[in-house]
């Protein structure tokens, strides 16, 4: 983690910093893995492992407190960050030829507040199936701009020997081009409203059917 994570600008004065950066991204890190979700509890989680924690974290203050751990984070270069964590998240993800990896859109639920007229976070996120890891995401304003989104965090991922699923939303040659170019292949949904490419892979599957695959792939199916 450290080598991913050492290059992080650290954005307090230096005569002022009582605990380690790497050792606050780290047990933040930890923390959420076990289910914190507030900087409160981050503190709270640290406390009751701080036993092990030191067993490889220098901790020389001992556990920062939530407030320390809150300012820090809000003042760290968010670009940094995630390029930091898609790094180490690609190291420890361990890729293997083959691997199934899922790039879908959610809208996370109870994330909008009418009351300040906030509309719902949308995230778009790259899932490793044999892993069960996330390996990246980034935020979009709406579903529409899943397509926008999709290119960026190709470029952040490693594809190579790896198969990517999309839904219909990223059924476009670009998205399609760059997963090749990466060393990739994909699937990819298709819907009737992409017109003539649609009406060619059914005319295609259809022609395949009646002929059993015979000229597909050598052979019945």
């Amino acid at each position: 983690m450290w080598k991913h994570f050492e290059n992080i600008e650290d954005p307090r004065t230096s005569y002022l910093i009582e605990h380690k950066l790497v050792d606050i991204i780290a047990l933040t890190i930890l923390a959420v893995i076990c289910g914190a979700d507030s900087w409160v509890e981050i503190e709270e989680y640290g406390k009751s492992k701080v036993s092990w924690l030191e067993t490889f974290l220098e901790l020389p203050n001992g556990i920062p407190s939530h407030d320390t751990i809150d300012r820090l984070f809000a003042r760290l270069c968010p670009k940094q960050l995630q390029s930091a964590f898609l790094d180490w998240i690609n190291h420890i993800a361990q890729i293997t030829q083959g691997e199934i990896i899922a790039i879908d859109g959610k809208t996370l639920r109870h994330s909008y507040d009418s009351s300040q007229n906030k509309s719902a976070i949308h995230m778009v996120s790259a899932w490793a199936s044999n892993n069960n890891l996330v390996l990246g995401q980034l935020k979009v304003e709406d579903k529409s701009n899943e397509i926008t989104a999709i290119p960026k965090l190709l470029a952040v991922l490693e594809l190579n020997g790896c198969i990517v699923t999309i839904d219909a939303m990223g059924c476009q040659k670009d998205i399609a081009k760059r997963i090749i170019e990466k060393g990739g292949e994909y699937i990819l949904s298709l819907k009737g409203n992409q017109g003539n490419l649609f009406e060619d892979v059914k005319q295609l599957s259809d022609w395949a059917w009646k002929n059993n695959y015979q000229e597909i792939i050598g052979g019945k199916i």
